[in-house]
């Protein structure tokens, strides 16, 4: 074979259609993907302009507002834990036992991830592997 042929192989960088700018080609196709015509536009954000006279989209009559049920929702937080310490839980307690909550559902989320791994091995499904590991389906 001489210079410049393609072989059994994939052709040589010598070979390749010279024709086409850009990367190598294998089997006369650019490796590169191609733009489609709704790509070519200029990016429009999905996000709506802000209207004439706002700088970021929001009046101080709304910023206003949603003070004002934050503040609201801060007095109905601090009525729940009145509420909370009235009943003899602490404030600490309540924040362990949510640290705790977390951690539980995180464990359960990677046991999910397991039983759903060993159930695609087995070809079933993870219902079908809850009583082999002594699990309740509301578990």
């Amino acid at each position: 074979m001489g210079e410049g042929t393609a072989g059994p192989g994939p052709k040589s960088l010598e070979t390749r259609d010279q024709r086409t700018p850009g990367g190598p080609v294998w089997g006369g196709r650019r490796t590169e993907p191609r733009l489609t015509r709704s790509c070519r536009g200029a990016f429009r954000s999905p996000r709506p302009l802000p209207k004439s006279g706002q700088a970021d989209g929001t009046s101080e009559e709304s910023l206003h507002l949603d003070i004002q049920k934050l503040k609201e929702k801060r007095d109905m937080l601090d009525k729940e834990i009145s509420q909370f310490v009235s009943e003899g839980y602490s404030v600490d307690e309540l924040e362990d036992h949510i640290t705790q909550l977390h951690e539980y559902n995180d464990i359960k989320d990677v046991g999910q991830m397991l039983m759903g791994k060993l159930a695609v091995i087995r070809g079933v499904t993870t219902k079908e592997l809850y009583p082999e590991f002594g699990l309740d389906m509301n578990d």
